[in-house]
């Protein structure tokens, strides 16, 4: 499962999922809409493509691709090459029009996602050691600190990149 940042607007001017799985139609076959607008489909060695809009607003997408023996009979088809080459450029194409942007742009918003998890675990870090080393810090800050820590971890594991001023906060309460 991968989530992709959307810019600003996407959302809405595609209308929800109900446009994203018409989008889905035009580079995907077999599309298929269940109550909540999360599209199913398959193209070539795509053999699964899940993908919605998140309350979030992020672009949430499971893919399946033909592995092994599958992919091997596949690829030795007549046209088996070229159709799997259409189905990454479907797939290409469908994320920009989804996520609104390029596939550069979609990979600088990754590391920048990342940079922020990596950021808020390093904070996390300190602040342990610092409550553990310092013993000037009083239990009001260290009680303050663990909530705020506590903050950073479920956001983390909930997949929601800690704002800086989040971690900010943490690293100058200690």
């Amino acid at each position: 499962m991968e989530r992709f940042e959307v810019k600003r607007g996407i959302v809405k001017s595609m209308g929800g999922n109900a446009g994203l799985a018409k989008l889905a139609t035009e580079h995907f076959n077999d599309v298929e809409v269940n109550a909540e607008g999360v599209f199913t489909a398959s193209f070539a060695i795509l053999t699964t493509v899940t993908a919605e809009y998140t309350d979030d607003g992020k672009l949430q997408v499971d893919v399946e691709q033909m592995k092994g023996d599958d992919l091997s009979n596949f690829l030795s088809q007549d046209g088996g090459r070229e159709n799997a080459m259409q189905a990454r450029v479907r797939w290409s194409n469908f994320l920009d029009k989804a996520t609104g942007y390029s596939a550069k742009q979609r990979g600088d918003k990754a590391k920048e996602q990342a940079k922020k998890f990596s950021k808020a675990r390093s904070a996390i870090k300190m602040a342990h050691k610092s409550i553990e080393m310092s013993s000037t810090v009083t239990q009001e800050t260290i009680d303050k600190a663990h909530a705020m820590i506590a903050e950073l971890e479920k956001m983390i594991e909930d997949g929601v990149a800690p704002s800086e001023g989040r971690v900010k906060k943490l690293n100058d309460l200690l």
